[in-house]
């Protein structure tokens, strides 16, 4: 970005040198009505050719100063995107931000900065320098001009932050309208098949329709205000340049100025007045970027706030896990979805929480690694704070199967190996064997999302994508949201009997008998009776 700045104003002084030939070589030609006339250069087309000289740098500058702010704003938006995911990955429990609002960000929403940068900023740069520059050039050779454009050139900057504070205002509520109609629209898809089960898929167009109504007319009102802002600035750097035209003329035809300097000073007025009427111009360009970039800003400091510390996690094959009195409050929710949560988690045990939807099980368990963090109460694990555990090592002790797990693009192998990379084909032939997966192909290919599995093909994966975490990867721990629902009951066994001879200690959510019945303990959460 320096060296934006740097070659805008030295385009700025290829200008005052430009406009200094120019005027020289106009009034040479009218003082001694002939091409050849006295000065520096001998001829009429020697002072072309230098004036074309200038024209030729200032080119190269143009250029220089267009990519060198798209390398700034590529370097930024690609450093931002980084950041983004990183701060989504550290958080991925939050649901403050939805899926569709967060490609709509890293998408659209980050590459408007493209104006901010390549645009917006460097004229900003340039604006503090090359008015003055103007000012002080005029100055040298008619105080009298120089004094008008100082006086004028400071109203151009105060209707600018009048009509930036509308603007900046509309921007972010188009944003805002903007990033709904994202979320409408993804909802919708995401429940499409829902909807034409139920005949209802046709009835979603009105509302769709209205909430695409709403981010046009946004978008319209945005549009307006910029064309008329840019007319206004337009008008009133006219007007100011005017006022120095016609004094300068007066002064000419009285003979108090000479024709070469008035040229100068002409020529130069509307370049002291261009840079801040640009600001002003491409504000707007910059206004849906900056709005993006606050959305990316709130997100990345939600995720800087790591969970967990630094300190080395205990060995969970004797290190019992603690739930002391742990309570979860989602921001904005007016009870809390986890309340007073107690139980202990002793090495090799398998314990089980039961209770109904919506009590907290699936929150007890992201309070477990370390992805949601208690409000109220603490959990240790072999008498140690898990706030203050390392999480990345914590999870490398954790096998995970979620309710809908999560399935990558390649072959049903290759999402078997994320438990252990190092993985045999034999190996992972064995863990989906003994997770009920005799059935599937381990060179299977699968879509995005586990695409062209049943949920109870993707549950058998992942089942035995834990236990080769278990057996292999080093886990001591699994944990087990519903990892049987979906299952036939002999399926169901072959998994449970490998859930069972894994050797290791299990924290799971079920209700299924199966599981029940290999249960050390059973917890209750959101209000029912415990069982032993």
């Amino acid at each position: 970005m320096v060296a934006v700045a740097l070659t805008g104003i030295a385009g700025a002084v290829c200008v005052v040198a430009q406009a200094w030939l120019i005027s020289r070589a106009v009034a040479g030609v009218f003082d001694t009505r002939s091409t050849d006339f006295p000065g520096p250069l001998p001829g009429l087309g020697a002072w072309a050719a230098a004036v074309l000289g200038v024209f030729a740098v200032r080119g190269v500058l143009s250029w220089l100063n267009a990519w060198l702010a798209h390398r700034a704003s590529a370097a930024v938006k690609s450093q931002l995107r980084t950041d983004i995911m990183a701060a989504r990955l550290a958080r991925p429990a939050d649901s403050s931000v939805s899926s569709s609002a967060l490609i709509t960000l890293v998408t659209q929403g980050l590459d408007a900065l493209d104006g901010y940068f390549s645009k917006y900023l460097p004229q900003l740069v340039m604006a503090a320098f090359i008015p003055v520059l103007m000012v002080a050039v005029i100055a040298a050779n008619d105080l009298q001009s120089a004094g008008i454009i100082a006086v004028t050139l400071p109203l151009i900057p105060l209707f600018m932050v009048l009509i930036g504070l509308q603007t900046r205002d509309q921007v972010r509520r188009r944003f805002r309208f903007q990033t709904r109609l994202a979320n409408h629209f993804a909802d919708l898809i995401a429940g499409l098949p829902t909807l034409q089960v139920f005949g209802r898929a046709r009835a979603q167009l009105r509302g769709l329709r209205e909430t695409e109504d709403t981010s046009r007319a946004e978008t319209m009102k945005t549009l307006r205000i910029t064309f008329l802002s840019s007319g206004v600035l337009e008008l009133l750097s006219t007007l100011s340049v005017a006022l120095v035209a016609v004094s300068v003329g007066f002064r000419v035809v009285d003979w108090d100025l000479d024709l070469a300097t008035s040229l100068f000073i002409l020529i130069l007025a509307p370049e002291a007045y261009l840079p801040v009427r640009q600001v002003g111009v491409h504000f707007h360009d910059s206004a849906d970027g900056t709005a993006a970039a606050e959305a990316a800003f709130a997100l990345i400091e939600a995720g800087s706030s790591r969970p967990g510390g630094d300190q080395p996690p205990p060995d969970l094959s004797s290190a019992a896990i603690v739930f002391d009195q742990v309570s979860v409050t989602y921001p904005g929710a007016d009870s809390p979805a986890l309340d007073a949560l107690s139980f202990t988690l002793r090495p090799g045990e398998a314990l089980v929480l039961v209770g109904r939807s919506g009590g907290g099980k699936s929150t007890a368990l992201a309070v477990l690694m370390g992805l949601v963090p208690p409000s109220v109460g603490r959990v240790r694990v072999g008498g140690v704070d898990l706030a203050t555990i390392d999480m990345d090592a914590w999870r490398r002790q954790l096998a995970w199967v979620g309710q809908e797990p999560g399935l990558l693009r390649g072959t049903i192998a290759d999402n078997v190996r994320l438990g252990f990379e190092g993985a045999s084909d034999t190996q992972v032939r064995s863990a989906l064997d003994r997770a009920g997966g005799s059935s599937l192909d381990a060179g299977r290919l699968v879509g995005d999302d586990g695409e062209g599995l049943s949920a109870g093909e993707r549950r058998r994966v992942a089942l035995a994508r834990a236990l080769v975490r278990i057996e292999l990867g080093g886990a001591r721990l699994l944990v087990l949201d519903e990892p049987t629902a979906g299952l036939d009951q002999a399926t169901e066994a072959v998994a449970v009997a490998a859930l069972r001879d894994a050797g290791v200690g299990a924290l799971l959510v079920t209700h299924r008998p199966a599981l029940l019945r290999i249960a050390d303990e059973m917890i209750a959460v959101g209000g029912q009776e415990a069982n032993r």
